[in-house]
């Protein structure tokens, strides 16, 4: 029995879809199910039980001996939001009684991580051990992350596996209800299918001209088949990056949207907003080599492969994985 949490959620309900198409069906789905906005995310999930977040853990006491792997990747993730108690309690405070209930049980644990415990990327972005504790995340969101894998990485007592994957900019189905959180790709989408243009943010600094801040894009269908790897294959525990390690401009991605559509582009520059101007990240690029070693072959999709496989296989028509 295989526990996903968040799977109501835009990643975890994808790697859950995932298991089911490698053959794993006995799965235990936790969230907070009462968003109508997400229940698309996992009607065609195959799964043994739905259990409310609110009620994970006294379940999880009650069936620790029939689970074989949690794959946790619910929380918070709305960089906006700057109430600290939000993230100690979902993020911080969560994981770690997941961790816990997995060490004391010998039940191996993947969980999701950020890119944003980099902040603006002064250190670099190598996911080595060391750096950890030196990070300067941005956000109260990325804080919270990089404060659970400093935390994890002093922990005498661990689960028999353990990863920590930093999720760099994923995209793709399944993100619906994301609202101001959704990638660009579903942004410009729906801009584009309104007014026929995209506004993208225009660059506060002078090294970076308006379009061309860099991202690493990271295709949602590749962060299910690295889990599904981690989960199979015996590879080091740690912390692992999770992105595509080639970082690409708003412009790239902009642009390909309009091509998956069949449209001529037409870009605007609008100001980042106030809130999160001073947060902003201008660059995150993943370095990869840790996975690579421990034996993941698998090319990641390009950012023109998958743009193009979102919008017209998901996006028009508005399906779900």
């Amino acid at each position: 029995m295989i526990v996903v949490t968040g799977a109501a959620g835009f990643i975890a309900s994808v790697v859950a879809k995932r298991l089911n198409e490698a053959g794993m069906n006995d799965l235990v789905l936790v969230d907070d199910f009462s968003r109508p906005a997400k229940e698309g995310n996992y009607q065609g999930i195959k799964y043994r039980e739905l259990v409310p977040r609110k009620d994970f853990f006294q379940w999880f006491d009650t069936h620790s001996e029939d689970i074989t792997f949690v794959v946790h990747l619910g929380a918070r993730t709305d960089t906006t939001e700057f109430d600290v108690r939000i993230f100690d309690d979902l993020n911080l405070g969560y994981s770690k009684e997941v961790w816990n209930r997995c060490s004391l049980h010998r039940i191996p644990l993947i969980y999701a991580s950020s890119a944003a415990t980099y902040g603006s990327g002064e250190l670099g972005y190598d996911d080595n051990h060391e750096i950890v504790p030196k990070l300067q995340p941005l956000n109260p969101y990325g804080r919270s992350k990089n404060d659970f894998d400093i935390w994890a990485l002093q922990q005498e007592e661990q689960p028999p596996f353990w990863a920590g994957l930093k999720f760099f900019n994923v995209y793709g189905p399944n993100e619906y209800h994301k609202g101001r959180m959704a990638s660009v790709i579903l942004h410009a989408f729906r801009q584009i299918q309104e007014n026929g243009k995209v506004r993208l943010f225009r660059s506060h600094r002078p090294d970076f001209k308006d379009g061309e801040q860099l991202r690493d894009f990271v295709y949602v269908k590749d962060i299910s088949e690295v889990i599904l790897f981690l989960m199979k294959k015996t590879a080091p525990a740690g912390l692992y990056n999770l992105g595509t390690g080639k970082a690409r401009t708003f412009l790239d991605l902009t642009r390909a949207t309009f091509a998956a559509l069949n449209k001529e582009p037409v870009i605007e520059f609008m100001d980042t907003p106030e809130d999160i101007r001073d947060k902003y990240q201008y660059f995150t690029e993943a370095n990869m080599k840790k996975l690579k070693n421990a034996g993941y072959e698998i090319p990641f999709t390009s950012l023109e492969e998958g743009v193009t496989d979102y919008v017209r296989h998901y996006l028009v028509g508005g399906k779900y994985y």
